[in-house]
């Protein structure tokens, strides 16, 4: 277990993976180790130790996150994207908690895909698909093509929650890696 200041944009974040956890928040460290002490595996992603980093920093956990990093960029995009401004609850998210937002939908409104700077600077992506058109692969084309969206090619990341399952599947058919998991705290 590694602990850190809070990272730019959160007021805390616990990232974790096979073996290992990051807690990046303005607490004692010794206090996160006591804490987690008894299940250090589990028990920083953990409802109790998370509730208890809540009230330290002041801030509510977001969902449990899996964290994906996406492929190389596609040599095409694959499918027609323009640039919109789009009135959704999913754009209105990510203009809070993201910076430098760059917004594209398909010509007929039924896929919107959102990049922005989050955690820490990195390129984020989240999507959405209008329900008359779910299950078609929709979702797969757009995460497909957003990593060639990215300025000058940098890293893309994408964090979903762990009961989206359909866009779980939408960014694993399209070649994303989990490379941890991750809980947010609002800024």
């Amino acid at each position: 277990m590694t602990v850190l200041p809070a990272p730019l944009g959160a007021r805390a974040v616990v990232v974790g993976g096979t073996a290992w956890h990051v807690v990046a928040a303005d607490v004692d460290p010794a206090w996160v180790r006591s804490t987690v002490a008894h299940d250090p595996i589990a028990a920083p992603l953990g409802a109790r130790f998370l509730s208890a980093l809540a009230d330290r920093v002041g801030a509510e956990p977001g969902s449990l996150d899996a964290v994906l990093v996406a492929p190389p960029a596609p040599a095409s995009l694959g499918l027609e994207l323009v640039p919109a401004e789009v009135d959704h609850p999913r754009v209105r998210r990510a203009l809070e908690h993201r910076s430098d937002v760059r917004i594209w939908s398909t010509p007929d409104g039924a896929g919107v895909l959102i990049l922005g700077r989050g955690l820490a600077g990195r390129w984020e992506v989240s999507l959405e698909v209008d329900p008359s058109a779910r299950g078609r692969g929709l979702g797969t084309a757009l995460v497909t093509a957003a990593p060639a969206l990215v300025p000058d090619g940098a890293p893309l990341w994408a964090q979903v929650a762990t009961a989206n399952t359909a866009s779980l599947r939408a960014f694993l058919a399209a070649g994303y890696r989990a490379v941890c998991a991750e809980v947010l705290f609002g800024p």
